[in-house]
């Protein structure tokens, strides 16, 4: 790849990653504060940097947390700097059309590799990065795809090309692309998108796809670790065994303890309940983080409740269409290398995904797929989502149910702003009213690679409108939006673990891309603070 030898040099200059995360590194005093709420935020603590050495830090903690006057807060402040958001002075220019608004947000949301310090819980990255915004100052896998078509929109390829290598050197260190580049995210992945960057980076003429090829192969190898000698019923790590003895995959992390980014909130949620060992409430939480759906009624076992989260039951829809791709993706550059007997392996891989995928995901009777339910033998789950479309979006689907799939969305997901989350209004930001950018972009370009464009257009049409409504109120763009028609225009959507995030990668991203795709939209007529007509 272009630039390894630059890459190595480039990380060697910079501290390196703290081997430990914080709640490795800290202890009890990681303990204490967060489920002392030291921090609104639990995330605030896990992205700090220490002051002092950690081990210093530590023994003075021991030293003087039993004594009368010792104040944790005050401790803190002395011993730790507070990270997040990173100050900006970046003010939206009032006529400032949305596409050029989002133009400018790059460099906003650029972060650098000489940022990195010492004992930090970020993973040190060879090249620049683009974050989300707000709390998330840290690159993210999957919402980096849809980051990266606007990226492309904007002409921004040197930041492509940045990226590019970023997730080539994660991989090549770590096995896989973590969540998010922070130690504490290193045990869990998420959606494996790498393989339609990868297409990206060649369609824009960033790098050539064959030269990613090891890192497609090493990345599938992290998804498939286990799937040898499985039985019908059986799961281990990402793998599942379908009752015909077919592997599809589900969504998995490595520990079963709280996430530290988010510490208190996962200890109350499982002592909520007692039905289920703290251990496992603790490791469907972190693989609902891990599939991006977090956090969602479609993990939930019963009822409403986040205590009811169990992923490591369900075989995702949307997991197995990205995995088809990767498999599509790795068997096509193996033929062009010349490579034929991996290009008939992994042939035959994406083969009897496909085929597992139609028998075990699609349901006839509700014209649409479905996530399994592996704890119920033979049963989909009834909670439709828009994840449906992710078979239509990776080319599964045959004609006859992708206009099945699409008219089933469109009759019970389609909203006044946009394609619809789920069916379910429950407190969870993954579930109704919200919409989400990532879900109108598969879904618009999974109709459209069947030619239903009417439908396409239409979504996309209502997004744009949704986006452009609130940056013309507000002069900002959000992480998700709520869907439903309110009195005062679009606002921002709700529920969830933290407050709506400003910024925001994945949402300028698809939006830059669809107002490429549509130039007579309205929302192009957006400015900043004004409303716009039409």
């Amino acid at each position: 790849m272009r630039d390894e030898p630059d890459n190595a040099a480039r990380v060697a200059d910079v501290a390196p990653a703290d081997p430990l995360s914080p709640a490795e590194r800290y202890g009890e005093l990681f303990v204490a504060v967060q489920c002392g709420r030291v921090f609104a935020d639990s995330k605030v603590f896990v992205d700090c940097l220490p002051v002092r050495e950690p081990d210093t830090i530590l023994e003075e903690y021991r030293v003087r947390k039993d004594g009368k006057d010792f104040d944790l807060a005050r401790f803190v402040a002395a011993h730790f700097e507070t990270t997040h958001p990173p100050p900006s002075d970046y003010v939206s220019d009032p006529d400032q059309p949305l596409a050029a608004h989002i133009d400018n947000l790059w460099d906003v949301l650029t972060r650098h590799p000489r940022q990195h310090r010492p004992y930090s819980s970020l993973l040190p990255l060879p090249r620049p990065y683009v974050v989300p915004g707000g709390r998330f100052g840290e690159l993210y896998y999957w919402d980096s795809y849809f980051t990266m078509l606007g990226l492309a929109e904007s002409g921004r390829h040197d930041l492509l090309r940045a990226m590019a290598d970023n997730f080539a050197w994660l991989i090549d260190c770590y096995g896989h692309v973590p969540n998010g580049n922070r130690s504490y995210y290193l045990s869990r992945s998420q959606p494996p998108v790498f393989a339609l960057m990868v297409e990206l980076f060649e369609v824009h003429g960033v790098s050539e796809a064959v030269r990613y090829l090891p890192r497609l192969r090493r990345e599938h190898a992290f998804w498939m670790e286990g799937s040898e000698g499985l039985e019908p019923g059986e799961a281990r790590r990402h793998c599942a065994c379908m009752p015909d003895g077919s592997v599809l995959n589900r969504y998995w992390d490595e520990l079963a303890r709280p996430r530290e980014e988010e510490y208190l909130e996962d200890v109350t949620t499982a002592a909520s309940q007692s039905a289920r060992p703290a251990e496992a409430v603790y490791r469907d939480l972190r693989a609902a983080a891990a599939s991006g759906w977090d956090f969602s009624s479609r993990w939930f076992d019963a009822g409403e409740e986040l205590s009811a989260t169990r992923t490591t039951s369900i075989v995702p829809v949307d997991l197995n269409a990205f995995l088809f791709a990767l498999e599509e993706q790795i068997a096509d550059l193996s033929r062009k290398s010349g490579d034929e007997a991996t290009a008939a392996h992994f042939g035959r891989l994406c083969r009897a995904r496909a085929e597992a995928i139609e028998r075990w995901l699609w349901d006839d009777r509700a014209g649409a797929y479905f996530d399994y339910d592996l704890l119920r033998d033979g049963i989909r789950s009834h909670r439709l989502c828009a994840a449906a479309a992710t078979p239509l979006f990776t080319g599964i689907a045959s004609r006859e149910r992708a206009l099945r799939t699409a008219g089933t969305l469109r009759e019970r997901l389609l909203q006044h702003g946009g394609m619809g989350t789920t069916e379910v209004d429950s407190a969870e930001q993954w579930d109704a009213p919200n919409g989400w950018a990532p879900l109108q972009w598969m879904t618009v370009a999974g109709c459209r690679r069947y030619g239903l464009d009417a439908l396409a257009d239409e979504i996309r049409h209502r997004w744009l409108g949704t986006v452009g409504s609130l940056y013309a109120r507000e002069s900002k763009l959000v992480e998700k939006y709520v869907l439903a028609p309110t009195g005062d225009g679009a606002i921002g959507g709700g529920g969830g673990e933290y407050p709506l995030q400003d910024g925001f990668g994945w949402t300028n991203g698809v939006t830059r891309r669809m107002l490429r795709d549509a130039p007579g939209d309205p929302a192009h007529r957006a400015r900043a603070g004004r409303l716009h007509s039409g």
